[in-house]
């Protein structure tokens, strides 16, 4: 390859940014976004190392730089911008826009406690709002107040505390510059703390929400079959404020951080993630994803890049992405594949693009040839049929009847074994292998190694994720109403001791329902304990609903039969 084809690249890059794809509204962001850990971000020497190759691959959305409170005034009162200018100008040189954190606080600052939010200080707090914006007025337009709460909260710190920071950053940065955008934040999927914010005073002080939905990803990266979950992330949100904010219904959602451990996962997985990640968060309405990060930091093995700027096969997959859905593809609805398999449609740079994945290798073959596109390499192969697998493939030339059948879909919750939206009731039972209807674990192939017992009717209470469980999205989602939940089970044939205690989702978060701790009488018959719940709010904000938690002497000496969710109204 010419020693110039990068550089030319990157002209060619910037020019096309420039003339073909700039946004209608300056607000619009494309949904291939980034974000970098401390390390990475501290200066322009710290971007140099890694925003180039984003710039390369069509990267063009930054989460934010170095712009807490601490960066900007470490004397009270002296406001230093020389850093944050270089980084804006560097990034502004390649074409990437920015958004920034509004969070921390100075030296000079004394807490009651370290590490807390700054509520001793709101004046401080909205003055470093107010000549932050101002400063950077048109050059920073997206504002997010804090890093995913209540994490980096202090420990005795409220939904009230943050929603105080909140109205204090939005009312100071209006008046500073009307068009800016403020984001509410939680950590993960945490719709119930969002909820309590904007109750507790936040309501109508933002003008997008922000996520950090690992736990939910890690149901997908580890193929446990969970993408109705993943897709009802936003609709569940916007339940929450058509609800509490209903002015806000329609607010932009952006995942401000989102990634997969390439160590842990292995990198061919961490790929996989990405582009799964990608596509349903799309579909289902996200504005930006910003994964995190693009080189290896201070964070963990979670870049696109590792710590030597070595590419990783997810940083192919994002460039394939771009280069074949462009920067802002249009979502046209999503299909089954053979029945059983998820695949979502776009009208891409090209044509249609149909992203798809199988939880188990099947044949598929479809009404004419196409192009599949392998996103981890960039290998292009043509074929009327192809092996569909974990690892997901781009079909470039969609036929009409698969675009057809995604058209019919838009706008209708992701099926999950059959139409839950009108029942009482939902299940798991055990009759030689485990039966769903409507009720799902987080157990994955592991439960095919699970111990079958007592004539096929029961399995172990230990099978790895056999004890956290999902209730159908479309049978109860975010609506608090009184349930029953149902759990049969028995004593193992060693007759020792045995037993848990159900812990659920909650108005209040995770809470552990009443009796507490229930211990399983004996091994000679089934025994059922019944929960009677009123409180229930079902988010997924973990990426699963309850769970069955026993102590390190009791999860592997029961055996269960079947566990049975009853809305009590019905």
């Amino acid at each position: 390859m010419n020693s110039h084809t990068p550089l030319l690249r990157r002209y060619v890059w910037r020019f096309l940014s420039i003339v073909l794809v700039l946004p209608l509204n300056a607000a619009e962001l494309s949904p291939f976004g980034i974000g970098g850990g401390h390390i990475n971000s501290r200066n322009v020497a710290d971007l140099a190392r890694w925003i180039p190759q984003m710039e390369d691959i069509g990267v063009r959305e930054l989460r934010s730089i170095a712009t807490s409170w601490g960066a900007v005034e470490s004397k009270q009162g002296a406001f230093d911008w020389k850093n944050l200018d270089e980084q804006l100008g560097y990034l502004s040189q390649h074409q990437i826009t920015t958004g920034g954190l509004l969070l921390g606080s100075p030296s000079w600052n004394t807490l009651d406690k370290p590490g807390s939010l700054p509520v001793n200080n709101i004046a401080g707090w909205s003055n470093y709002v107010s000549e932050i914006v101002k400063h950077t007025k048109g050059r920073i337009q997206h504002w997010e107040v804090w890093n995913e709460p209540p994490n980096f909260t202090g420990k005795d710190q409220t939904p009230t505390d943050y929603a105080k920071l909140v109205v204090a950053a939005y009312d100071a940065a209006k008046a500073a510059d009307p068009s800016c955008l403020i984001g509410l934040a939680a950590k993960s999927a945490h719709v119930n703390y969002l909820e309590q914010v904007i109750k507790a005073g936040a309501k109508d002080h933002f003008d997008y929400i922000t996520l950090h939905p690992y736990e939910v990803l890690d149901g997908i990266a580890d193929n446990k079959g969970t993408e109705p979950i993943f897709m009802n992330i936003v609709p569940v949100v916007r339940k929450m404020l058509a609800s509490q904010n209903p002015a806000k219904l329609n607010v932009p959602i952006i995942f401000t951080e989102l990634g997969c451990d390439a160590k842990h996962k292995g990198e061919d997985t961490q790929a996989h993630a990405l582009v799964k990640a990608y596509t349903m968060s799309i579909a289902q309405g996200v504005q930006c994803i910003q994964w995190f990060e693009g080189r290896d930091g201070d964070c963990g093995p979670m870049g696109l890049m590792d710590g030597k700027a070595r590419p990783r096969p997810a940083f192919t997959a994002i460039a394939q992405m771009i280069k074949h859905l462009g920067q802002y593809p249009q979502y046209l609805g999503w299909v089954i594949l053979n029945g059983k398999h998820y695949g979502f449609v776009f009208h891409g740079v090209h044509g249609t693009v149909l992203v798809a994945w199988a939880g188990r290798d099947d044949e598929v073959r479809l009404d004419g040839m196409v192009k599949v596109v392998n996103p981890l390499t960039g290998s292009v192969t043509s074929s009327d049929q192809f092996t569909l697998t974990k690892a997901p493939v781009m079909i470039l030339g969609v036929p009409d009847s698969i675009v057809k059948q995604a058209k019919s879909s838009l706008g209708k919750l992701l099926p999950w074994g059959g139409d839950f939206t009108k029942a009482k009731s939902v299940s798991i039972t055990i009759d030689g292998e485990q039966q769903e209807h409507g009720l799902h674990t987080l157990s994955g192939d592991a439960l095919a190694k699970a111990v079958i017992a007592y004539g096929g009717s029961a399995r172990a209470g230990n099978v790895p994720g056999g004890n956290l469980f999902i209730v159908d999205p479309g049978f109860l989602s975010y609506t608090s109403e009184p349930i029953e939940i149902a759990v049969v089970v028995r004593r193992n044939e060693s007759n020792e001791n045995a037993g848990f205690q159900l812990v659920y989702e909650s108005t209040s978060g995770f809470k552990t329902a009443k009796p507490g701790w229930y211990t399983v009488p004996d091994n000679t018959q089934w025994h059922t304990i019944r929960y009677q719940i009123n409180d229930a709010q079902f988010v997924n904000y973990w990426g699963y609903n309850f769970s069955l938690v026993s102590d390190g002497n009791t999860f592997n000496k029961y055996y269960l039969q079947s566990v049975t969710v009853t809305k009590a109204g019905k």
